[in-house]
């Protein structure tokens, strides 16, 4: 194999522009074009991509949403009142509570083992017939005059039900502490 000449004085013309440089300051770019150091231009990143994969779909470790348990609310001291003598409507106050007509259950105090107590009475109508285990029918809104009145906060404040006896009296009871909610709770 011969051996090539150093090109000392030797010209070479650039592929870009056409000009001649010294053979010496000429480089070859990444497309085999030969120009001189001056012109050099390095090949660009987004000529030839780097491949990369597919966004991942889902988590290695999921878990599903988790599904709150129903539970009761507390209700203020005193929080029933009788709407009239001979009469079985019984108006609720709950301020916010944000139910709509469904069926509720009344309960008293937490006792052992998930059990609860039997709350205080209103009006002549006994605490175990309120807290009846298969709940009562709510209306949202306060009971008056005979009709179910729910501008301001009579409709966000307030529910009345029809419990099974009627009062005797015109009165505000039901004790502390009275809870409303869900028919049945699960733990």
């Amino acid at each position: 194999m011969g051996k090539f000449s150093k090109g000392r004085y030797s010209l070479m013309v650039s592929d870009r522009s056409g000009a001649a440089f010294p053979y010496r300051e000429m480089v070859q770019e990444w497309n085999g074009a030969w120009v001189h150091n001056s012109e050099y231009e390095p090949k660009q990143p987004q000529v030839s991509p780097r491949p990369h994969g597919a966004d991942p779909q889902a988590l290695q470790h999921a878990k599903p949403a988790r599904t709150e348990f129903a539970v009761t609310d507390l209700l203020a001291d005193d929080a029933l009142t009788t709407y009239g003598v001979a009469s079985p409507i019984v108006n609720v106050v709950l301020p916010g509570h944000g139910y709509s007509a469904s069926t509720k259950r009344f309960r008293g105090a937490p006792g052992p083992a998930g059990t609860y107590q039997t709350p205080e009475g209103v009006g002549g109508i006994t605490g175990s017939t309120i807290a009846k285990a298969a709940g009562y029918t709510i209306t949202v809104g306060k009971y008056i005059s005979g009709s179910t009145d729910t501008s301001g906060t009579y409709g966000t404040d307030w529910f009345w039900f029809s419990a099974d006896t009627n009062a005797t009296s015109v009165a505000t009871g039901g004790g502390f502490p009275l809870s409303v909610g869900p028919v049945t709770i699960e733990a």
